[in-house]
């Protein structure tokens, strides 16, 4: 075995190894906590200076990561955030967890990985492990990252070690946690392989080793494609139930009844979050460079981004009919602005899409959220930042001509909702266990 390899491997194999994560979001913050609940001493890079002295306040960003957490690995002395990229030196291992967005015309945006990637250059010095695990299109480590590197003189394979792993987190997710869910790992070559193979094999409870990190990252491509294409499958047979008068919900909940050839996929109110709205066009978007159609993604895509308009008009349908008005001059309640339940996640969330076209025809609407007080700044939905939740008691919800239901948080009182409300339109089916007032609810 190679020195430098050699030292990498002991240091990583007892726990001495300083991991370096950058980025301390919604990937980055659930790693430190895994690598330092293993005792692994994690520096944790962020360009948010807000971010890092909150952090290391023992104070956490996110609200599905108690605060109790933070603290309790700054109290070890095992996690310290810092702003300061030239601190990456210090480090044996880096992780890179930063947002791979894409662009105004659906291509793939880099700049972050690039960024970061360049940062690292700055301070590259042998012996240290790379590992890129923001979700991209399959390539991008050996045709991106490496060159970046190795523009400082040293080589991957001989000076340092790249790989790539894709993410695979699900905020607020009970049941599956960093740790315990199986971590996909492909390397530059078979030494990068066994080292990151050594590293998350310290964390969590499986490695999965693939053949190259273009594998690698087709796989996280794969999973998010496939949960892309079925969710608009079933969103193309809720519009065709709905003019049945057959609740797709109850179609779906009978038929995963069968024991096999079929997996339940839940219809909703378009795509929310970082990965299933974003990572099926960086594989257009490869595709396209390989002269390959991709039709059946893009198709999906098509009918998933159309579900903020078959809502908004569902609801003004339901509005019509029940109360003789129009979207302008009616009020509406919209519940829930997170991209799904019991997280505070807003990136790419269908209700911000869903207020702006509701105000775009002129309906005076407002939004509640138990765990998004205020609407931040966005990129793609400037004109809500600063929207402020309402309060959700029994005369605010009767003030409204209906209530739309995006985001079916666990806490909420679907009863009262439904006793309070007027209408209630539920894209959900937060209301199913829901029994009076039944004739007031309707799906969308």
């Amino acid at each position: 075995m190679h020195s430098i390899q050699q030292g990498l491997h002991a240091r990583i194999s007892d726990s001495r190894a300083l991991v370096g994560i950058v980025g301390m979001g919604y990937v980055g913050l659930p790693l430190m906590l895994a690598c330092a609940a293993r005792k692994f001493h994690v520096l944790g890079f962020d360009v948010d200076s807000i971010k890092v002295e909150e952090l290391n306040s023992g104070r956490s960003p996110l609200k599905h990561i108690p605060d109790k957490k933070i603290l309790a690995m700054r109290d070890a002395q095992l996690f310290e955030a810092t702003d300061d990229l030239q601190r990456l030196s210090e480090t044996d291992v880096i992780v890179i967890c930063v947002p791979t967005p894409i662009g105004a015309h659906r291509e793939p945006d880099l700049s972050f990985v690039i960024n970061t990637v360049k940062g690292i250059a700055l301070s590259l010095r042998r012996g240290q492990l790379i590992v890129l695990e923001s979700t991209t299109y399959p390539g991008t480590t050996t045709e991106i990252v490496r060159p970046l590197l190795e523009a400082t003189g040293l080589k991957s394979g001989r000076d340092f070690f790249l790989a790539f792993s894709p993410e695979r987190e699900d905020p607020g997710n009970a049941r599956f946690s960093t740790s315990t869910i199986p971590k996909v790992v492909g390397g530059d070559c078979n030494i990068a392989l066994g080292l990151a193979t050594a590293f998350y094999g310290a964390i969590v409870d499986r490695v999965v080793q693939v053949s190259s990190t273009a594998t690698a990252e087709a796989v996280k491509i794969t999973e998010n494609v496939f949960r892309a294409v079925n969710i608009a499958l079933v969103n193309e047979l809720k519009i065709i139930f709905a003019k049945m008068n057959i609740n797709v919900f109850e179609v779906i909940d009978a038929a995963k009844t069968k024991p096999f050839g079929f997996m339940p996929f839940y219809p909703g109110p378009g795509l929310g979050g970082h990965c299933i709205p974003i990572d099926p066009f960086y594989l257009t978007w490869k595709a396209r460079e390989l002269g390959i159609s991709t039709r059946f993604i893009e198709l999906a895509g098509e009918i998933n981004s159309d579900m903020p308009h078959y809502v908004v008009n569902r609801l003004a349908d339901v509005i019509d009919t029940a109360k003789g008005k129009g979207l302008s001059s009616a009020r509406v309640l919209v519940i829930g602005v997170a991209y799904k339940k019991d997280i505070d996640d807003i990136r790419e969330s269908p209700a911000l899409f869903i207020i702006e076209l509701l105000k775009s025809r002129q309906t005076r609407v407002d939004y509640y959220d138990p765990y998004v007080l205020t609407i931040p700044k966005t990129r793609a939905h400037t004109g809500l930042a600063g929207m402020r939740s309402v309060s959700l008691d029994r005369p605010t919800i009767a003030s409204y001509d209906a209530v739309l239901i995006v985001t079916d948080h666990t806490e909420i009182d679907w009863q009262l909702v439904v006793d309070a409300a007027q209408l209630v339109v539920d894209t959900r089916n937060a209301t199913a266990n829901v029994l009076g007032g039944r004739h007031k609810v309707f799906f969308a």
